[in-house]
């Protein structure tokens, strides 16, 4: 896998900032999309808030995507706090980031290297040992 990663710009959920991918370039970026439904994305949403705790921000970039297109009405920013995150999450109005990066399902996490070309993919399945092995081939 060696395609260039699609550019978008989403809205924070804090609805006071966004974020353009193409702001990113000479970051590694770890994108991951999730729904609030999902058992998978529940799990893979709390060991990457571990991760995100524990790791280096200023190399890698991680990037949590709620697909509004693929969940219910629901109220995110009480979700997110009941879930006690503290990762940053962005807002995919609809499935157009989703769908530009051909996701099958959620969670779905996407590996972008520092020029911006998509180095891994993983589905709803992917064991985040193998995850963290992606990105750290990526550093």
């Amino acid at each position: 896998m060696n395609s260039t990663a699609p550019d978008f710009t989403l809205p924070a959920l804090n609805g006071t900032e966004s974020l353009t991918l193409g702001s990113l370039k000479g970051k590694v970026v770890l994108l991951t999309f999730f729904t609030t439904w999902c058992p998978d994305s529940k799990r893979d949403i709390l060991e990457k808030q571990a991760l995100f705790q524990s790791m280096n921000r200023d190399d890698v970039k991680m990037i949590f995507v709620h697909v509004t297109g693929r969940d219910s009405s629901v109220d995110l920013s009480k979700w997110q706090e009941e879930m006690q995150l503290t990762l940053p999450v962005y807002m995919d109005l609809g499935t157009k980031t989703y769908d530009a990066y051909r996701c099958m399902g959620v969670p779905t996490t996407v590996l972008i290297d520092k020029d911006q070309s998509i180095k891994g993919l993983y589905n709803d399945k992917a064991r985040m040992i193998d995850i963290i092995k992606g990105l750290g081939g990526l550093l």
